[in-house]
């Protein structure tokens, strides 16, 4: 059985950091962005489809494109989403752009290597898990969740049952998405400066 000290030091902040993060920001501060605005849709589209591919190919591929529909596609996804939750959408993230306003294409750019990394980070942290708990221990699984719980129980999600590790030994998703939102919330890695 895995030792949770193994998982620990695999989800520690600085080698997340190394491992996934640093690239991510060192994409995003390498992207050329000629003007902090865009003159109309058409070229707030190619744009974002352009970092997103530019993002993608650099941090997730390693090299691999996408299409530009494909690019342009995912990209205004997660701009939908993310506006979504401030009471906008993606005509929201046009006019910012547009105007400037918000931090303008600097900030659109902004959201999406942040989804990027958040993505890449919970990536990572599945693989840690699937890579240290057995698939066919029910008891060992049991057993190291309780212990990350454990440990990390603090930092986790209120809805995280501490008392149930069983209920995420099956599944680990919602234990990992709640692990990466605690991430988000308090880790340097995904805070701008």
């Amino acid at each position: 059985m895995a030792h949770v000290g193994t998982i620990l030091s695999a989800l520690d902040e600085r080698t997340i950091a190394q491992e996934v993060a640093i690239p991510h920001d060192e994409a995003r501060m390498q992207y050329p962005l000629r003007s902090n605005t865009v003159r109309d849709f058409d070229e707030f589209t190619n744009l974002i489809g352009d970092y997103y591919n530019y993002h993608f190919t650099k941090c997730v591929s390693s090299g691999g494109s996408l299409s530009k529909v494909e690019a342009s596609g995912r990209a205004k996804e997660i701009l939908e989403g993310e506006y979504r939750r401030r009471g906008g959408n993606i005509t929201t993230a046009f006019n910012d752009a547009h105007e400037g306003t918000n931090g303008g294409m600097r900030a659109i750019l902004d959201l999406l290597s942040e989804r990027l990394k958040a993505e890449s980070v919970q990536r990572y942290v599945r693989d840690v898990f699937d890579r240290e708990v057995a698939p066919n221990s029910w008891e060992d699984k049991v057993e190291i969740i309780r212990q990350f719980i454990s440990q990390c129980g603090m930092q986790l999600s209120s809805s995280v049952r501490a008392n149930q590790p069983e209920r995420y030994a099956h599944d680990f998703e919602a234990l990992i998405r709640s692990y990466v939102q605690a991430l988000q919330q308090t880790s340097a890695m995904f805070r701008r400066l």
